[in-house]
């Protein structure tokens, strides 16, 4: 018979000089942006409720565990199969190459010590330790800093870039700062899971389907329909609210034809936070979780804990929960989703904040409702508040102020709290007051380091910002002269031409070496994003190489943002000219493109920006 051994492994133990496959046939690897930013954020707290500056690296070892979860290993032919946890192992993978990587940087010898559990030396060749070889080409590029273009390429692939781009970009990295050290080792030797090994297929899979199947343990979800069921006793009544709760969370995890499994506890979550956390912890060393944070982890305890608060416990009460509130806030969640999936009139706010991966939406959008709101108020309130988060957004990336998960979440707390069950009119006057007292301004705080869209270049922080930013200038510009607004399109990486960020500057110092005085100034301008324009990526690649005069009349032929930079765009053009009256759009045509043109067509951007993302959208939101 072949044994079955599950033993507790570190990160450092399990991955060490150790390789992983799966078999052709294993799903996808499909964590999106929540799951990596829940992860990142629970491990950041959990390290930070133990870590203390000053810290020797040695007093890790005395810091607290975390624990990940069982894999399943099927041990065969000198290889090891995951049959279940590729999506761990990958997240895992992932975030060691990011902090590898950070290390690297700051010439931080843990370096020799973390390379090993992202490959090794295989008789002189490096094997990375995820051993899939179609994903091999975009570990090795994001472990060796190479560049990487995923557009084209399998589901896993694609799925494994973005996330990483998402790790670099969720702050965690920044909020370590001198911690990083201590949080490389924490993680390597206190963060752990349990593997379950065997050398057989039939043995490993049966675990799995047993784990997974009749022995899976009831999920926070089943928890808390049983808590909510358990009070009502009348047969009648009780069979109602079961029925309720299994069609609703049906509709959830099978929502847009994707069975999604952990869509009902991400609705849970999002509902019980908008509508009930009144706490969160406090940013400093043994802190405790509260409210916001017991909720993420755990939300079937901090009901059953909270049910005096939520006026829970008996049959009348629950049976409300169950058969009136989480049918509405569900609903409202799936009509977010649409809203963040299609791009919807009315609710385009909500498309926006999701193209900006802003993880909170769902959550704070959930807030103002009330129950009794009927679809169209439901609507109402989900725009205005939508659009108040692309403001508040967009506000702070041109100022270059991090947005991810972690670094907003006490700021969408106290959102949250600010908003909660508000009318309509009650709702557009908070927001409109928190836009107007906001100190973070499109026009920035020199004084306070910031440079607003005036400053705005591209770099790797504000590329994505950037090119969302263009798309809505492109879009709006569009629409004003007469034209559909094409913002889905414009972002739509999955087409079969793409949009791409055109430099109205060739990267050619020598052909404009008299406007500038070193190349790193010519480098400031020509990424400047008053500089820059998006164009397909055919017409981008054809044109790159080309001085302004050359490229001009291709220009014209495109979207009216960049055919405004050739006179004839404003020929017989009585809606484009219209458009620029109205809202004192300072649009010119240049016949060259020097400093003197770029700082006018900076003018442009500023005035765009503040017509696009004026406070008075709130209102025009909620009518």
């Amino acid at each position: 018979m072949s044994a079955i051994t599950p033993h507790y492994r570190s990160v450092q133990q399990l991955l060490q000089s150790q390789s992983f496959s799966i078999d052709e046939y294993q799903r996808e690897y499909k964590w999106e942006k929540e799951n990596i930013d829940e992860l990142l954020s629970d491990l950041q707290a959990k390290f930070f409720s133990h870590y203390k500056p000053g810290d020797e690296t040695s007093q890790v070892s005395g810091y607290g565990e975390y624990f990940l979860g069982s894999i399943i290993v099927s041990k065969r032919n000198g290889k090891n199969y995951l049959i279940d946890g590729q999506q761990r192992v990958t997240s895992l993978t992932l975030l060691l190459i990011c902090l590898y990587r950070r290390a690297k940087d700051k010439g931080l010898p843990v370096i020799q010590t973390v390379a090993p559990l992202i490959f090794s030396d295989n008789l002189g060749q490096p094997k990375f330790n995820l051993d899939i070889p179609e994903r091999l080409p975009v570990i090795k590029a994001l472990f060796e800093g190479l560049p990487f273009n995923p557009d084209g390429k399998d589901e896993s692939i694609q799925t494994m870039y973005a996330r990483y781009q998402d790790i670099e970009d969720n702050d965690l990295l920044e909020e370590l700062g001198e911690a990083l050290l201590h949080f490389i080792y924490w993680l390597m030797t206190r963060v752990g899971l349990i593997e379950i090994a065997t050398d057989n297929d039939s043995y490993a899979y049966a675990i799995f389907e047993t784990m997974n199947d009749r022995g899976k343990p009831l999920s926070p979800v089943d928890m808390l329909k049983a808590y909510l069921l358990a009070p009502i006793e009348d047969s009648q009544s009780r069979q109602l609210a079961n029925q309720t709760w299994k069609q609703q969370v049906l509709a959830l995890i099978s929502w847009g034809g994707i069975h999604e499994p952990e869509r009902d506890a991400n609705c849970i979550k999002a509902w019980l936070r908008a509508q009930y956390a009144e706490t969160t912890r406090e940013r400093k060393a043994g802190a405790t979780d509260k409210d916001w944070e017991l909720i993420g982890t755990a939300f079937h305890r901090w009901v059953r804990d909270h049910s005096e608060q939520l006026g829970l416990g008996k049959a009348e009460a629950n049976q409300k929960l169950i058969c009136e509130s989480f049918p509405f806030f569900a609903k409202a969640y799936r009509r977010i989703l649409a809203a963040s999936k299609h791009y919807t009139a009315g609710l385009e706010a909500i498309y926006y904040n999701a193209h900006n991966d802003f993880t909170w939406q769902s959550t704070v959008l959930l807030a103002p409702l009330i129950e009794t709101d009927d679809d169209e108020t439901v609507r109402r309130k989900l725009a205005v508040t939508a659009t108040y988060l692309d403001i508040w957004l967009m506000r702070r990336v041109v100022n270059y102020i991090r947005v991810g998960y972690s670094s907003v979440s006490y700021a969408m707390w106290l959102l949250c709290r600010d908003i909660r069950r508000k009318s309509l009119p009650e709702l557009v006057a908070v927001l409109s007051e928190k836009l107007a007292n906001d100190d973070v301004t499109f026009a920035g705080s020199p004084t306070k380091g910031r440079i607003g869209i005036q400053g705005l270049g591209l770099n790797q922080f504000s590329r994505r910002y950037i090119y969302h930013l263009l798309a809505r200038l492109t879009a709006a510009t569009e629409a004003g002269s007469g034209g559909m607004d094409s913002f889905d399109k414009l972002v739509d990486r999955s087409a079969k031409n793409p949009f791409d960020i055109e430099h109205i500057w060739a990267d050619d110092f020598a052909a404009v070496n008299t406007l500038f005085a070193t190349e790193q100034e010519f480098q400031e301008w020509r990424n400047h994003v008053a500089s820059l324009l998006l164009l397909p990526a055919d017409v981008n690649r054809s044109l790159q190489d080309k001085p302004f005069v050359q490229k001009r009349p291709h220009y014209v032929k495109q979207n009216f943002y960049a055919a405004s930079l050739d006179e004839s765009a404003y020929i017989h053009q009585p809606q484009f000219k219209q458009f620029a009256e109205t809202y004192k759009l300072p649009f010119q045509a240049f016949a060259e493109f020097t400093k003197a043109e770029q700082l006018a067509r900076r003018e442009l951007v500023a005035s765009l920006v503040d017509m696009i993302w004026s406070p008075s959208r709130l209102q025009e939101a909620a009518a």
